[in-house]
């Protein structure tokens, strides 16, 4: 698929992947949009970017989505991309308190936005020449990182989720693709640094796992495995238990505090 010429909608577009996708496909050609929840970032990334066209927008709310879709089918009746990019990762530690709602964040952003926008996005997708879906996952999504548990349930819910979305539309015009993104220098991951995270050298520059993920898209591939997460993808397979003894290292002295 060329990537020049398309209108483009990317979530979470004022920061990390987001941002840059949104940059990568500007300068290619396309007419991008982006959403995001605070309007003060979504304001500072036009002035970055004057041609992108901003929309306030919450993936963890059914009727933003709706809005949204409003929105871009009567302005850009052409959209033929979705980049299901929106997401959050925290520490969470069960033995603290949390409420019934906040415990579940990463589901409602992480797993249920992106369902939700393909599902509200779909019929206009069927009726374009070409499409593409495209759903961030992380390499979280083939192990588990204890010290982030809703975000490993999130995003290996993601991931069986794009399998399946791709099996349904086999015969239609739509590629989905998954983004299997290893750890990077992004705002994302800024809280894990530490003396109980990931070391900052060993996260992968977000620009390497941009433009991997549009020669992706490029190629026609249905996965894509920047980095470390080719990697993760063979250990997960052979090695299961030894992935699981090292990620529990990280954020180990809170995590077994009762």
């Amino acid at each position: 698929m060329e990537l020049k010429n398309n209108t483009i909608l990317i979530t979470g577009g004022t920061s990390g992947f987001g941002f840059l996708f949104a940059q990568r496909f500007i300068e290619m050609g396309n007419t991008v949009i982006i959403t995001g929840r605070n309007l003060d970032t979504l304001e500072a990334t036009k002035e970055v970017f004057p041609s992108v066209d901003i929309y306030q927008s919450d993936v963890s709310n059914p009727e933003d989505i709706v809005s949204l879709y409003n929105h871009v089918i009567k302005k850009f009746p052409d959209l033929n991309i979705i980049i299901n990019n929106a997401g959050i990762m925290r520490k969470v530690v069960i033995h603290d308190h949390y409420n019934l709602t906040d415990i579940t964040q990463e589901i409602e952003i992480d797993l249920m936005g992106p369902i939700r926008m393909v599902q509200q996005f779909l019929p206009h997708l069927k009726k374009q020449k070409k499409a593409v879906i495209m759903n961030v996952t992380s390499g979280i999504a083939l192990m588990t990182l204890p010290i982030a548990p809703i975000y490993s349930a999130s995003k290996s819910g993601l991931r069986a989720y794009t399998k399946a979305l791709r099996v349904q539309l086999k015969k239609t015009n739509i590629k989905v693709i998954e983004l299997v993104a290893p750890g990077s220098s992004t705002p994302l991951n800024d809280k894990f640094l530490g003396e109980d995270g990931v070391r900052a050298a060993t996260l992968l520059e977000p620009e390497k796992i941009v433009d991997d993920a549009i020669r992706g898209i490029l190629k026609g591939k249905n996965e894509v495995y920047p980095g470390l997460s080719g990697l993760l993808k063979i250990l997960s397979r052979l090695a299961p238990g030894f992935l699981l003894k090292q990620a529990s290292k990280m954020g180990a002295a809170s995590m077994y505090t009762e």
